[in-house]
């Protein structure tokens, strides 16, 4: 089954190939006439729906998958939440992981979640929607070469290790996307 993937992220793109074995994950961008909505949602569900039904609009005869995500920190009031690609003024991975590293200066409580929504709307218009939690801490330093946005700071429970430290295969089976994904699939395979 072809499955078309609403992100221009190449590493959400990598670990979508990845979790969805058996399955060919296509990306949306190329699709010439994809312009990415506006996510104006304020929860990861109303911002992978915004992406769905986009992408949705876009391909008409594949399944279109969406996923919205981020990491979540209590102590600073839910930051960076929704707004995780977007928490620095510069939007990279690198700033938006030095800001957070700011922030947390000082700061005792460093649990944190990373929180996945991801959404599949297929051509007859049917969708399902599922969501995905991995809990952990936030390091002071950056660790490991793997993954992207906030892994190389983010050690989930149970590990010494970051997000960005553990092997894919390992970070795919525990993680917030991987999770989501994970029951996704199992609908899909129910289905069939």
């Amino acid at each position: 089954m072809k499955i078309v993937f609403a992100s221009g992220n190449s590493g959400k793109l990598r670990e979508a190939s990845e979790i969805f074995k058996g399955f060919e994950i296509i990306s949306i961008k190329s699709y010439q006439d994809w312009i990415p909505p506006e996510e104006n949602g304020s929860t990861f569900l109303q911002n992978s729906v915004v992406k769905a039904e986009a992408a949705s609009r876009v391909v008409r005869d594949l399944p279109v998958l969406a996923d919205d995500s981020g990491l979540v920190v209590p102590a600073l009031g839910g930051a960076p939440g929704i707004m995780s690609a977007r928490f620095s003024a510069e939007g990279t991975d690198e700033a938006n992981r030095a800001k957070l590293l700011a922030m947390l200066k000082g700061v005792r409580d460093r649990s944190a979640y990373f929180a996945c929504s991801a959404v599949m709307i297929f051509p007859d218009g049917s969708v399902i929607a599922e969501r995905g939690v991995c809990p952990g801490r936030i390091i002071d330093e950056q660790r490991g070469g793997n993954g992207f946005g906030y892994d190389p700071v983010f050690v989930p429970d149970g590990f010494s290790e970051t997000l960005a430290e553990l092997p894919e295969e390992v970070k795919n089976s525990l993680s917030h996307r991987g999770t989501a994904f994970g029951k996704l699939i199992s609908k899909i395979s129910r289905s069939n």
